[in-house]
C-alpha cells in the first residue's frame, strides 16, 4: 500500500509537470531590484571569463499554470496600496491586473466572472523569511540542510541548491494564501548564504519555482548565533566584537577582488583574476545586484551593521525578526531599510528579550518606513494573515490609528519591497503580476480562510474543490509541520 501510494504521489508530480509544460509561455517581467541602486557596468567579456557574465547559471524555468481571463466582482478589495473597495472588480488578463475599481468597472467580453460578494480580496501573502525546502517536513537528519555551519563565512552556498520542491509545507502555505516566498539558508554563519525567491507553485525542480528577475539576496547573520556556534568550536567568532571583524575581513576581501577584475577589464593584460564563489557573491553586494537580508534582533547591533555597509558602500535591504526595531525606526526608516518582523515570538534567548508586540505599528508609523511581517516556520506561515491582525490589534491599543487597508500591507506590498519586486507583485495594480487571494471573511478575523489563490491569473488552491489541493505522503503521520522547525540545527533562528 505504501509503495504504490507513493508511486501515485510520483505520477501527481509528473502530471503537475506535464501541466506546467504545457502552459502559455512566461510572462517574462523581471523584477530588477531597487531601481535607486547603482550598478556596476562591465565590458563584455567571453562567458565564463568574466565572475559578472553569467549571474544566474540556473536559470528559472517557471511557467504559469493554465489559466484563463476572469474578472472577481463584488468583494470588498484591500489593494495593498492602503486602498479599500467595496464591491470591487478585479480584472485579469493573461496573468495580469487589466482593471481594478468599483462596481462599474466594465468586464471585458469574454471574461469569466468570478462572484466574491460577502468575501475580501487581497493581493497574493509575501513570506519574506521561509525555510521550507531546506528544512523540509519529514524534519529529519538526512534533509536537514538550511545550515552550510562549517564556516564563519558560506556566503560561497545557494539556498536554491537544497530546496526541495516536494515538501508538503509548500501545499500548506499556498491553503493560507502564500504565493511567493524567499527560501533563506540559516542563521549560523556571519554569511550564510545566497536566499531565493520562489514561485508558490508545484513543480519538480526548484528552477520550476524560481521567481523570474527575482535579486538574490545573501543571508547575514548578527548577534548570538555565528558567536554561539563558532565560539563553541574554540574558534572566531566567539564575541559580537569577533563579529564585526568577521564581516569587515570579508568586505575587505571582496573590494580586493572585485578591484582586481575591474583592472583585468580595464587593460586586458594577463590572466583574469580565478573565481571565488564566496567572493563572487559579496561582491554582488557591494555592485549592488545581491540585497543584503540581514538577521539581526537588537537595535545597537543593527545600528553597527549600517554603519559597516556605511563603510563598504553597500545597501542593508532588511533586517530580519528586528525584535527592538522599535527603538531605531526613524534610523530605519531614513535609510529605507525595511523590518522583517514577527508580532508574538520573543524571549527564547537574551537577544529576543526586549519585545512589544506594537513593533510592526511602531516601524510603520514613521514616514517612508517598511514594516514586515515574516513567519520563519512551516505553521506560522500558514496564518500571516492572523499574525498581521495581532499587530494590528496591539497598535490601536496603544493609540495608533492603522486601518486594514494599511495593515496588509505588511505581507503584500512592503514584502515585494524587502525583495526587490514590488514593480512585479505584493499589491492590486494595472500591469502586476495577477496573484490574487478570495477570502471567506475579513483576512482579520480568526474565521477567515483562503477559499481560492491564484498565481499569475491561475488557480493554485481552491477550498471547495479537491481537484485544487494537493496531497503528499509525507504528510501521513505528522502531527504538524512545526515537526521540520523543531529539528533546525543550531543557529538557524
Amino acid at each position: 500500500m505504501f509503495r504504490g501510494s507513493l508511486r501515485s504521489a510520483s505520477l501527481a508530480v509528473v502530471a503537475c509537470a506535464l501541466a506546467l509544460s504545457a502552459c502559455a509561455t512566461t510572462d517574462g517581467g523581471s523584477s530588477g531590484g531597487d531601481a535607486e541602486t547603482p550598478r556596476r557596468e562591465a565590458r563584455a567579456l567571453p562567458a565564463g571569463l568574466d565572475y559578472a557574465a553569467n549571474p544566474d547559471p540556473f536559470p528559472s524555468t517557471y511557467e504559469p499554470l493554465p489559466r484563463d481571463n476572469m474578472a472577481i466582482v463584488g468583494a470588498t478589495i484591500f489593494t495593498g496600496t492602503d486602498q479599500r473597495i467595496e464591491n470591487g472588480v478585479v480584472v485579469i488578463t493573461d496573468g495580469r491586473i487589466t482593471a481594478i475599481g468599483g462596481a462599474n468597472t466594465p468586464v471585458p467580453g469574454g471574461h469569466r466572472v468570478v462572484d466574491a460578494r460577502g468575501r475580501f480580496v487581497t493581493p497574493g501573502i509575501i513570506d519574506v523569511h521561509s525555510h521550507l525546502g531546506v528544512y523540509p517536513s519529514p524534519g529529519v537528519t538526512g534533509m536537514s540542510d538550511g545550515n552550510e555551519a562549517t564556516s564563519p563565512n558560506t556566503a560561497q552556498v545557494w539556498a536554491e541548491h537544497s530546496i526541495w520542491p516536494q515538501d508538503p509545507g509548500f501545499n500548506t502555505a499556498r491553503a493560507g494564501g502564500v504565493t511567493t516566498l524567499q527560501i533563506l539558508p540559516g542563521s549560523a554563519n556571519l554569511f550564510g548564504g545566497r536566499s531565493v525567491t520562489v514561485r508558490n507553485v508545484p513543480s519538480i525542480t526548484m528552477q520550476g519555482m524560481k521567481f523570474p528577475g527575482a535579486p538574490y539576496g545573501v543571508k547575514m547573520a548578527c548577534g548570538e548565533n555565528p558567536s554561539r556556534v563558532y565560539g563553541n568550536r574554540n574558534q572566531s567568532p566567539a564575541t559580537g566584537m569577533g563579529n564585526v571583524a568577521g564581516y569587515r575581513a570579508a568586505f575587505i576581501a571582496a573590494q580586493d577582488y572585485r578591484d582586481k577584475w575591474d583592472r583585468w577589464r580595464e587593460t586586458g593584460e594577463g590572466t583574469p583574476p580565478t573565481r571565488n564563489l564566496q567572493h563572487e557573491t559579496l561582491a554582488g553586494v557591494l555592485d549592488g545586484s545581491i540585497m543584503v537580508q540581514n538577521h539581526c534582533y537588537r537595535a545597537d547591533e543593527m545600528a553597527v551593521m549600517m554603519d559597516i555597509a556605511e563603510e563598504f558602500g553597500f545597501r542593508i535591504t532588511a533586517f530580519h525578526h528586528a525584535i527592538e526595531a522599535y527603538k531605531l525606526a526613524p534610523q530605519l526608516a531614513e535609510a529605507g531599510i525595511c523590518a522583517d518582523m514577527w508580532t508574538g515570538w520573543w524571549g527564547f534567548k537574551m537577544e529576543a528579550l526586549d519585545a512589544v508586540e506594537e513593533n510592526a505599528a511602531l516601524v510603520d508609523a514613521q514616514p517612508g518606513s517598511c514594516a514586515v511581517i515574516h513567519s520563519d516556520d512551516a505553521q506560522l506561515t500558514q496564518r500571516l494573515n492572523q499574525e498581521v491582525a495581532a499587530a494590528l490589534a496591539a497598535g490601536r491599543r496603544a493609540g495608533m490609528n492603522i486601518t486594514e487597508e494599511r495593515a496588509i500591507s505588511w505581507i503584500t506590498s512592503n514584502a515585494a519591497r524587502s525583495l526587490g519586486i514590488a514593480d512585479e507583485t505584493g499589491s492590486l495594480e494595472p500591469g502586476k503580476r495577477a496573484d490574487v487571494v478570495i477570502w471567506s471573511a475579513n483576512p482579520f478575523s480568526v474565521y477567515a480562510r483562503a477559499d481560492q489563490v491564484y498565481i499569475d491569473g491561475a488557480l493554485t488552491f481552491d477550498r471547495a474543490d479537491p481537484r485544487y489541493q494537493p496531497l503528499s505522503d509525507f504528510e501521513l503521520g505528522q502531527p504538524g509541520y512545526g515537526i521540520a522547525a523543531a529539528n533546525i540545527a543550531p543557529g538557524a533562528r
